[in-house]
């Protein structure tokens, strides 16, 4: 596959940054520009603080397309046609909105080879790839002592061994993202904290303000819902009815909502018993994809 070589070519926008502009010695003609043409599924609105920048991999460079925050497609963006011509990867990323840094930022969304005139871009390469991603958690609230809101909490372990164990099989996920679990409590997403590794504890273990007061929990990402609500809720709660999800996030965040990529959902079953490992299904969406055409 060419999944090798574009990760070769992605690898250099860390170390290279390029101009899209260029000067011809002994001529005064400006250089001549060809449209590039994006067509994306799935993106959405970064908000004020970011976003998405296009680059080309030129001789092993990053040449960038330009800046758009508008999600509605196609677009349409003028690039010197030489660089055009010889660009072999288009990349996208997400940028600060003020960004003093000429060189891509390392949250990259999407990527794909031109093959002629055109390249299929996806998450899947440079993201992660989470086809065959699987999630088991459980009902539990272990960072307290009262045992009778266990339905209050989630942990995205498997103890149907007896012993608990991972409960999340996902990939790797490259610089610049990391995955953040949730619960959907009567429409609104509630974190449980964000991590990288799914056989460790989350980033928020010994800090979250929803947990009890008798421990940080087990070591595995989850959370106890049992103190400071939101305004509207209040806790200990039944996360019987709710959705559990996990997405995968940017890092930097631009938003505290759940960000498009959802590789793994489920609704907790009105049934669901407490320390009982329960299986997720897929997320709504798995991967972003889209083409490029160069004109």
């Amino acid at each position: 596959m060419m999944i090798k070589k574009m990760f070769l070519a992605i690898l250099a926008l860390g170390f290279v940054a390029t101009s899209c502009s260029s000067d011809d010695d002994n001529t005064s003609s400006a250089p001549t520009n060809s449209d590039l043409v994006l067509n994306l599924a799935g993106l959405e609105a970064l908000g004020n603080d970011f976003v998405y920048e296009g680059w080309i991999i030129v001789d092993g460079a990053p040449v960038s397309t330009g800046t758009f925050t508008s999600v509605t497609f196609p677009q349409t963006f003028s690039v010197n046609t030489s660089d055009l011509n010889s660009a072999t990867t288009f990349v996208l990323s997400i940028e600060p909105a003020v960004d003093l840094d000429p060189a891509p930022a390392a949250t990259k969304i999407l990527a794909g080879d031109f093959l002629g005139a055109s390249a299929n871009v996806n998450s899947d390469g440079i993201v992660g790839d989470f086809s065959a991603s699987t999630g088991t958690y459980i009902l539990a609230t272990p960072t307290d002592t009262d045992d009778t809101n266990e339905e209050s909490g989630v942990w995205f372990l498997d103890n149907s061994s007896g012993t608990g164990m991972t409960g999340l099989d996902l990939p790797v996920l490259t610089e610049g993202w990391k995955y953040e679990g949730w619960a959907v409590l009567e429409g609104t997403p509630i974190s449980t904290g964000t991590f990288t590794d799914p056989a460790a504890a989350d980033e928020n273990a010994a800090t979250s303000m929803f947990k009890g007061d008798a421990g940080n929990g087990p070591g595995y990402p989850g959370e106890d819902y049992l103190q400071n609500a939101p305004t509207g809720m209040t806790f200990p709660t039944d996360l019987r009815g709710a959705t559990i999800v996990i997405s995968v996030e940017p890092s930097p965040d631009n938003s505290p909502m759940p960000f498009t990529l959802k590789p793994l959902a489920h609704m907790v079953p009105a049934t669901a018993m407490t320390h009982t490992a329960i299986s997720m299904g897929m997320g709504p969406v798995a991967t972003i994809s889209g083409s490029v055409t160069r004109n």
